[in-house]
């Protein structure tokens, strides 16, 4: 599944377009490197997203096209919060 489309499914950003966005201005990183927004993730990548006040880290524990908004954090793992 490409990283936008994760981050918008999983409700950790709102819109694809901020994914593309955060990602463009290098503020995505997977398994500790820079990621463009068609970056295919896995099961078990680790993930972190740069916001203005601090940073998420979290492991990826499932792929799907679609969840209920209910199901989207079974998606992730949350590794730390800053």
């Amino acid at each position: 599944m490409r990283l936008d489309k994760f981050l918008k499914v999983s409700r950790i950003l709102k819109r694809r377009t901020v994914a593309q966005e955060a990602c463009e201005a290098g503020k995505v990183d997977v398994n500790g490197r820079p990621a463009k927004s068609g970056c295919q993730l896995k099961i078990g990548d680790v993930v972190c997203v740069h916001f203005a006040g601090g940073a998420l880290t979290f492991r990826v524990k499932m792929l799907r096209e679609s969840v209920k908004k209910e199901e989207a954090e079974l998606m992730y793992e949350i590794v730390t919060e800053l």
